[in-house]
């Protein structure tokens, strides 16, 4: 296996463990390391948790209720 293709699962698992982090409440989005932001982003967005997720990267937390 190449490098590239190591690092990339690397940022896979690391983007994985924040994004779990975020569900159990240990981590705030905001404290996700800037690098991963998108990835834990669309992982909690595919977890059905996109009130998890800033508008910004498309999720819904920031929308105030109309």
């Amino acid at each position: 296996m190449n490098i590239f293709r190591r690092l990339e699962r690397l940022v896979i698992m690391m983007a994985m463990f924040f994004a779990q982090r975020v569900i159990l409440g240990k981590t705030e989005f905001d404290a996700v390391p800037k690098a991963l932001k998108k990835q834990v982003a669309e992982i909690l967005i595919d977890s059905g948790l996109p009130e998890m997720v800033p508008a910004e990267f498309g999720g819904t937390k920031d929308v105030e209720a109309a």
